[in-house]
């Protein structure tokens, strides 16, 4: 089963998918945003075509573990995705991810002009990472 990551930008939404087996995550191009119908057909394709079972939302708390308004907005988005797509999607806090992200982009030599669109990818990857390992961990 295929994982799909998400990190919901106002401009973009970041992607990245596990593997057939659900262990390796990669990038994939980012899905520019328009309106919230377009977005979630966008991803109800990508998901019917890679065969996702589960979506990973990235949540993007604040440092003192409280909820904005920019969590509340991926709250509903993920609302939508459940009912659109019947699929679980798993809110994942993203704290920090974006640190992590640069981090990668840094040691992978990602040009500068491309930090931008690219970093949501990594981003994604780092999101998807967390979530897979520690679904690992939980397991006896």
């Amino acid at each position: 089963m295929r994982t799909l990551a998400i990190d919901y930008g106002e401009r973009y939404l970041g992607l990245a998918i596990t593997d057939a087996l659900g262990i390796i995550p990669h990038a994939l191009p980012p899905i520019v945003r328009s309106e919230i119908e377009a977005d979630l057909s966008a991803i109800e394709n990508l998901a019917k075509e890679r065969e996702v079972g589960e979506i990973v939302l990235g949540f993007p708390k604040r440092m003192d573990n409280s909820v904005g308004p920019a969590a509340a907005k991926v709250a509903e988005f993920a609302e939508q995705l459940k009912k659109r797509l019947g699929l679980p999607v798993h809110l994942v806090d993203e704290r920090l991810t974006s640190a992590q992200a640069h981090r990668l982009m840094a040691e992978a030599g990602v040009p500068t002009p491309r930090k931008r669109i690219k970093e949501h990818g990594f981003a994604d990857q780092v999101i998807l990472r967390a979530f897979l390992a520690q679904r690992k961990a939980d397991k006896p």
